[in-house]
């Protein structure tokens, strides 16, 4: 427990300083990947994803091989990195640390708008590239707990997320919606595969996790103990949390996962990639978004089947698009 306390304030004081830094008008961006000396074009890129278990993980992974093996440009590469998720990997491009993320869609709206955990820091640096696909907040726990509702999650042990990703963000959200404070549980900061592993052993007895549907996490958990529950999110908590964020209404419906027989009430945002506006160029950013709308069929992941032309676009709205993708997009007919 000392132990990730520990790395908890150490991943929220690094979060903290990269946001600082995105608040400091005239600051250049990274000439390079890891460096913050010039704002010049790199073609040596990092790729921000998310926790491992989670679906940004082995999709990064994939995305960066997809370029890799598609993208004929000199010193062209692609590292995809375990990160915080969302926040993290938005305030990261903006600070020149990563050139490439993928993060939610309702959290690049807190960031262009300047609220939430980017309350008064810039993201002028971040551009869309496009839209992934949806994904639904999963509360999870055993039906050995007892726990019914996401009511009596009050004084249990539950994961949140870690730091620096949308699913703490949620999870905080629902919870309050719900009369459960900050001191009401206990937290664990855990990414996907470690609550999953938590739960299984008893050593937590519920998990948030902002994830695409079916989630493979969720199938291994079910698999191994046979008792997976989901625990709705409905009724006046439902709509104070569709009130006060960016999230849409969702039911993730029987038969999405084989064993899943009732329906699930929850909400959703959708999965964007990102790419910097000043470190990748508009050449290489069409040529980016050329690939993934036309190549992804070459990825194995589940949540590839919905990277579409057809699906550009949803949740973006008026977030702002990269220059790049912005010439493929009008190309292509996906914009006018």
């Amino acid at each position: 427990m000392r132990n990730r306390m520990l790395f908890s304030f150490i991943l929220m004081f690094t979060i903290g300083m990269v946001l600082s830094a995105c608040g400091e008008s005239g600051q250049g961006s990274s000439g390079g990947s890891g460096s913050s000396d010039s704002a010049e074009p790199v073609t040596s890129l990092t790729m921000g994803t998310g926790s491992v278990g989670g679906v940004y993980y082995p999709l990064g992974g994939e995305m960066a091989n997809l370029f890799k093996d598609n993208i004929d440009v000199e010193g062209f590469d692609v590292s995809s990195v375990e990160s915080g998720a969302s926040i993290e990997n938005i305030a990261q491009i903006q600070a020149g640390k990563y050139q490439l993320g993928i993060a939610q869609n309702t959290t690049l709206m807190n960031a262009v708008n300047q609220t939430g955990e980017f309350e008064g820091k810039n993201s002028d640096k971040v551009g869309v590239i496009g839209s992934l696909y949806p994904e639904a907040l999963q509360v999870v726990t055993l039906e050995s707990t007892g726990i019914e509702s996401i009511e009596d999650l009050k004084g249990k042990k539950v994961a949140i997320g870690p730091p620096g990703g949308a699913t703490r963000e949620a999870a905080e959200m629902v919870l309050s919606a719900y009369g459960i404070e900050e001191g009401d549980f206990e937290a664990y900061e855990e990414g996907f595969g470690d609550a999953k592993s938590k739960l299984q052993n008893g050593t937590i007895d519920a998990s948030f996790a902002v994830v695409g549907v079916p989630s493979s996490t969720t199938d291994e958990l079910a698999n191994a103990t046979g008792e997976v529950k989901f625990l709705n999110i409905e009724g006046d908590a439902l709509q104070e949390v569709l009130d006060n964020s960016q999230y849409s209404e969702y039911t993730v419906e029987p038969g999405t996962y084989e064993w899943q027989e009732e329906p699930v009430k929850t909400v959703t945002a959708m999965a964007l990639l990102l790419g910097s506006t000043e470190q990748v160029s508009e050449d290489l950013a069409y040529q980016i978004t050329k690939t993934l709308y036309e190549k992804s069929g070459d990825m194995t992941i589940e949540q590839a089947s919905l990277i579409t032309k057809d699906n550009a676009m949803n949740g973006v709205g008026d977030l702002p698009l990269h220059p790049g993708t912005e010439k493929y997009f009008k190309e292509a007919g996906i914009t006018e």
